[in-house]
């Protein structure tokens, strides 16, 4: 069993904006516990949190990372989590291993749009908040401003349970210890303990009444269960002021995560649910250590040499070395051999893992992220409520440059796909194409970038192809005579049909009308197939056919001569003559667009899906100071649109969109397409 119990855990993620010092943070708290002797630095790639080769040749975090210390008798969790947009996906899909998410804010930039999602997204998931505001002693630095912002954006319970002292060479405590007579930069520390003191007796009346009507002094110890269930409903968010470089606010961080945060028994419950659809029905688990074990896997990684970790946490039950695992509703358990705790690139063995701890475990190939780990039956059907992650929508097409490494590509693109829950690889069948689709271009580098480094495969990468159509316009007959005479028996078929447009969506028709055994029954099956060898491969500009019916209606036989091949033959040459003459034109996907974006900016992005030819449907105003746009446009246009997104909004804006229907392209285009086309050489 582990020192400690599940009482004492605290798990936490540090969350927020690219470049607000999450990963020194937690490399200083790390530092002030003794779980490390001294702290490392990113420029120097020597951080915990930071070891991929990528991230400390980037210097940015790529990737959550899980470490632990322990510090006044708690043992913390801690989750280090990437703050730019791109990877935004890794930051979110922690959020049901943690009770408390601390969204760290920089004393300067204030809030940015992590900050936002972050908040919101703890919100949602009912996960107790904090904020931290980190670098307070940069010059310019505006505390009390900032402080009106956050309370402006996230509500009045945002609270200071300590202030910085002017030029935040220190912080002043404003809970434990409240009476002071330091200077601080803002506000006083008996005020804000009487703010603080009164946000968290409104939530328990037995509290407020002694408060109130006795008068009585309150310590942290007895507004500690109050003050929790203060945090579970989002009635408070404190704030801690802190200063990585000159050491400031940390020790005061620590204390109060482990005495104020919950721990796993005084959290709100997972969203667990059994069963599917409108069926499903929520299920309560308690932090017991003699219940069925329950776990859920929350990342997984794929260790060049332990092989694929499956991270977890735990609900419910203990989980040693020798347990017997299912996966879901999988019939067959696994054998836990291995069970580690991560402290960053290490993995240390571990006897047990106990309710509201992290573990993994190695070489589970169904323990993929959102499986849900138990150890009877009885839980086959349990499911984790999904957490709502941004939808990979800019892709690039990827081929292996060698033919040699395409069974390699594939795995690598597996891999890769696994780890990250924001990267999907999608196999387009109209076009042929393997899509590598990610939450924007330094995403999608990055994970090429990786899969050079890690899995040794070099590929090639395009813009996807886009899945264009043919169509008719107008009504049409052709007609074509298949004649060969080689020798003996000869080939001759001969067939007039007619082609017309359908209601777009309406799909391919073929219809015999063909009577007095003009062209015999037994070969109207071939004419079939020659019209589909055309409907498949494209009349004018290469690409498939639809939305037309074709109609036989006579046609010539010999009874010597006639075979299959000849009117597969005749039926081919007969479309394709009907075709030149019913006004074919080229049809392009056209997709719902749905954007979230500030409201400033939606002039620009209007203008810029204009230019798009998109067309705008409506918009509605968020909360936050966000619009959602909705409207149409063509995929061959938005090739580069979440790049434009991204820097028309700062990195804010999102979209999301789905196939609506197909249209004609314009005639500029459909010259360029069909010029370009290069048609099938006939086998006949």
């Amino acid at each position: 069993m582990p020192g400690y119990t599940t009482q004492s855990i605290r798990n936490v993620a540090l969350v927020g904006h690219g470049g607000v010092g999450k990963t020194m943070l937690a490399e200083a708290m790390l530092c002030k516990s003794g779980a490390i002797t001294t702290m490392g630095e990113i420029a120097r790639g020597s951080t915990l949190s930071d070891f991929d080769e990528q991230e400390r040749t980037h210097q940015h975090s790529l990737q959550s990372s899980i470490m632990s210390l322990e510090y006044d008798a708690a043992h913390v969790n801690l989750i280090d989590t990437p703050g730019y947009p791109d990877f935004l996906g890794r930051a979110l899909s922690v959020l049901p291993a943690v009770e408390t998410l601390a969204v760290v804010v920089d004393a300067r930039s204030g809030i940015e749009f992590t900050t936002r999602r972050m908040m919101q997204a703890a919100a949602e998931h009912k996960l107790c908040r904090m904020i931290i505001v980190n670098k307070i002693d940069a010059d310019d630095a505006d505390f009390e401003a900032l402080l009106g912002a956050i309370t402006e954006e996230f509500g009045a319970g945002c609270l200071p349970i300590n202030l910085p002292a002017p030029g935040g060479k220190a912080v002043v405590d404003c809970f434990f210890r409240p009476k002071h007579s330091e200077a601080t930069a803002f506000s006083s520390p008996d005020a804000a303990h009487t703010r603080l003191v009164d946000q968290v007796v409104e939530v328990d009346e037995a509290l407020m009444e002694k408060y109130l009507e006795q008068g009585e002094s309150l310590d942290a110890d007895a507004l500690h269960d109050a003050f929790v269930k203060a945090l579970r409903m989002g009635h408070l968010v404190p704030v801690c002021f802190t200063s990585v470089h000159n050491d400031v606010g940390i020790a005061k961080l620590l204390e109060v995560i482990a005495r104020m945060m919950p721990s796993p028994l005084e959290g709100n419950p997972p969203p667990l649910r059994n069963g599917q659809g409108e069926s499903a029905r929520e299920v309560l688990v308690a932090p017991d250590p003699g219940a069925h074990a329950l776990a859920y896997v929350f990342k997984t990684i794929v260790d060049p040499f332990v092989g694929k970790l499956s991270v977890f946490r735990v609900f419910q039950g203990r989980i040693t070395r020798d347990s017997q695992l299912f996966v879901g509703d999988a019939r067959k358990p696994f054998k836990v051999s291995h069970l580690f705790k991560l402290q960053g690139k290490e993995h240390r063995e571990a006897d047990a893992g106990i309710p509201g701890d992290l573990c993994a475990v190695a070489k589970v190939d169904d323990a993929v992220y959102g499986a849900v780990l138990h150890d009877s039956h009885e839980e086959d059907h349990i499911q984790m409520a999904p957490v709502v992650l941004p939808q990979p929508m800019f892709g690039l097409a990827v081929a292996a440059r060698s033919r040699g490494d395409e069974p390699k590509l594939g795995e690598a693109l597996a891999k890769l796909a696994a780890e990250d829950p924001c990267v999907r690889v999608e196999h387009e069948a109209d076009t042929g194409d393997t899509v590598l689709k990610g939450l924007g271009e330094l995403h999608l580098r990055i994970a090429l970038e990786r899969m050079q480094l890690r899995y040794h495969v070099q590929v090639d990468t395009r813009p996807p192809r886009i899945a264009y159509r043919e169509t008719v316009t107008a009504v049409a007959e052709g007609h074509h005579r298949h004649k060969k005479q080689t020798g003996g028996a000869g080939q001759f078929g001969e067939v007039y049909l007619r082609v017309q447009p359908l209601a777009r969506g309406a799909g391919f028709e073929f219809v015999s009308e063909v009577v007095g055994g003009a062209i015999p029954n037994q070969f109207i099956p071939a004419v079939e197939k020659g019209v589909r060898q055309v409907l498949g491969h494209g009349a004018i500009a290469g690409y498939p056919m639809q939305d037309l019916r074709v109609t036989v209606y006579d046609g010539k036989h010999h009874t010597v001569d006639s075979k299959e091949v000849a009117f597969v033959s005749a039926g081919r040459r007969g479309f394709l003559d009907a075709v030149g003459k019913a006004r074919a034109v080229l049809l392009e996907p056209i997709v719902n667009v749905l954007i979230t974006a500030p409201q400033q900016c939606i002039g620009d992005i209007t203008g810029d899906l204009s230019a798009r030819r998109g067309r705008i449907s409506g918009t509605r105003a968020l909360t936050g100071g966000l619009m959602r746009i909705s409207g149409q446009a063509p995929v061959a246009e938005l090739g580069n649109f979440q790049s434009q997104l991204k820097s028309l909004t700062g990195g804010v804006g999102s979209y999301t969109m789905s196939f609506s229907h197909y249209d004609p392209v314009p005639a500029n285009v459909q010259q360029q397409l069909v010029a370009a086309f290069k048609p099938r050489t006939d086998e006949d």
